[in-house]
Order: structure tokens, then C-alpha cells, then sequence
């Protein structure tokens, strides 16, 4: 059993720091401390390779199963602490617990300073679209994510988790205002994803879509407000060839950041 301090036994629900962790669960406490929480394995391995987490809480189980991302947390410098199977689900915020949770630093919030892919989500506030947008905005390789104006929290637990490790691998800003974000890419287009907007595909056959390009992404809900559509170059849709009224906003955003990336690589 790892243990971080010798003769020390497993944390329970009332232990204080499993108490002061979950506190965590709450933004006002994430944003005043500058941590935030990352649960199961696929998380908790992209945090230690990221060398954010600070410690690391795990059942009895996961010293077992998962004894290699604790001895790699540990050389990391985090401390561990073994839980009783009451005192993990204190801390996750899932049905059924995967046996980790970590404690992370905010990560580094620097923005490249030639980006030529960029996502930026305004007003989206359910955390599962935002990290499914933010997981495919990594697998198509852009540059970074902006979360703007009433936007979700990227620290969400639920955003971590949809992200699937993603929120660790490009860098994510959280902007109080999605004009001044816009304001950050001077040198990019700014394409709003919008259902009566033009053909995705027209513009791709086009060329259109090798500048340099900031994707802005309204709520699935009620998408873009007329004032933040009217910040963009322009409106692009997805067409819709089949019976379906609409997109999802992360299957919609998936496809706009791959149709991107695709137009760059083949004029890389």
C-alpha cells in the first residue's frame, strides 16, 4: 500500500483533507484557491504528465490496479493518501467512482502567439458540451480554447471528465468578456457557427478555410446572440443532408474544427 505518511491509515469522508478537497466542487472555492478536482485514471494520468497535481486520494482498489499512476504521482512530487471506499466518493462527483482523484493546479493559461486554430465558447454553460468541444478542438489540433462570456467553468468536474485528458494538453483560457477575447487574434478570421449561416463545405472548396481562424461557438440552446454573431467575418453552417433538425453543438463544433484543420494541413 502506498501510504504518504508511514502508520497512517485510509482517509475517511470526515478526514480533513478529504473534507477540504470537496470543497473544490464548488467554483467559489476553485477560483479562490486556484485548484481544482480530476477524477478516474485517464484524468489523473494526463494531470501527473502535466505535473499539476498537488495530491492524490485513491481506494484500496486502485492501489492495486493503478499502482503505476500513484508510484508516478509520488515521483511527481504529489503527496497520496489512501481512502476508504466512503471517503473516494466524498470526493467524486460520479454514480460510480474509478478509484482516483486528484487535486491539480490551474493550469498554464499563456496563449500561443502565432494560433492558427482557435475555439472560443460563448455562453455555453452545460460542462458536458463544453469539454466534448474542448476534447475535439484537441484532436483537431488547434492552438487553444477560450471559454468567454457566460461561459461553463473549464474546471467543472463534469467539463474535466467530457474533456477525457484533453484539458491538459493545449492551453484553455476563461475570459470574463468574449469581445475582448476576440480581440486577442488580430491576424485571424472570425467564423461564427451558426445554422443559417454559409455552407461549411462552399467555403472549404473556396480556400477559405486555410487563414488562420477563430471558431466562435454560441449555446446549443440558443446559439448566438445578434451582438457576439455580429463581432464574426462571417456566419457558417453545417448542411444538414439527412432527416436531423440540427447538430449538437460538439458534433457541430467537431465538424467545423476538423473541416479547419484539414484545409490547413493540405496547404501545409
Amino acid at each position: 500500500m502506498h501510504l504518504d505518511e508511514p502508520g497512517t491509515g485510509a482517509l475517511t469522508a470526515r478526514s480533513s483533507r478529504v473534507v477540504n478537497a470537496r470543497k473544490l466542487q464548488r467554483r467559489r472555492e476553485r477560483d479562490k484557491t486556484g485548484r481544482f478536482l480530476a477524477e478516474g485514471p485517464q484524468a489523473v494520468r494526463e494531470a501527473v504528465a502535466a505535473g499539476v497535481v498537488v495530491d492524490l486520494f485513491y481506494d484500496l482498489d486502485a492501489d492495486e490496479r493503478h499502482s503505476d499512476l500513484i508510484d508516478a504521482a509520488v515521483a511527481a512530487g504529489a503527496h497520496v493518501h489512501p481512502c476508504t471506499d466512503a471517503g473516494l466518493a466524498a470526493l467524486a462527483e460520479t454514480v460510480t467512482p474509478q478509484g482516483l482523484v486528484a487535486v491539480c493546479r490551474f493550469l498554464d493559461q499563456r496563449l500561443p502567439e502565432a494560433a492558427t486554430l482557435v475555439a472560443v465558447l460563448h455562453g455555453i454553460t452545460d460542462p458536458g458540451n463544453a469539454g466534448t468541444v474542448l476534447r475535439a478542438a484537441d484532436a483537431a489540433g488547434a492552438d487553444c480554447v477560450v471559454f468567454g462570456t457566460d461561459s461553463v467553468d473549464p474546471y467543472n468536474g463534469k467539463c474535466v471528465r467530457s474533456s477525457a485528458g484533453s484539458l491538459f494538453h493545449l492551453p484553455v483560457v476563461r475570459a470574463a468578456d468574449t469581445g475582448d477575447a476576440l480581440d486577442l487574434f488580430p491576424h485571424a478570421q472570425i467564423l461564427a457557427a451558426a445554422a443559417d449561416g454559409d455552407d461549411l463545405y462552399a467555403l472549404d472548396a473556396a480556400g477559405d478555410l486555410e487563414a488562420p481562424t477563430v471558431w466562435l461557438f454560441g449555446s446549443e440552446a440558443h446559439g448566438l446572440d445578434d451582438e457576439t454573431a455580429a463581432l464574426a467575418h462571417r456566419k457558417v453552417g453545417v448542411p444538414i443532408w439527412g432527416k436531423a433538425e440540427s447538430l449538437n453543438l460538439a458534433v457541430a463544433a467537431g465538424v467545423c474544427l476538423y473541416a479547419s484543420a484539414a484545409a490547413k494541413r493540405r496547404a501545409s
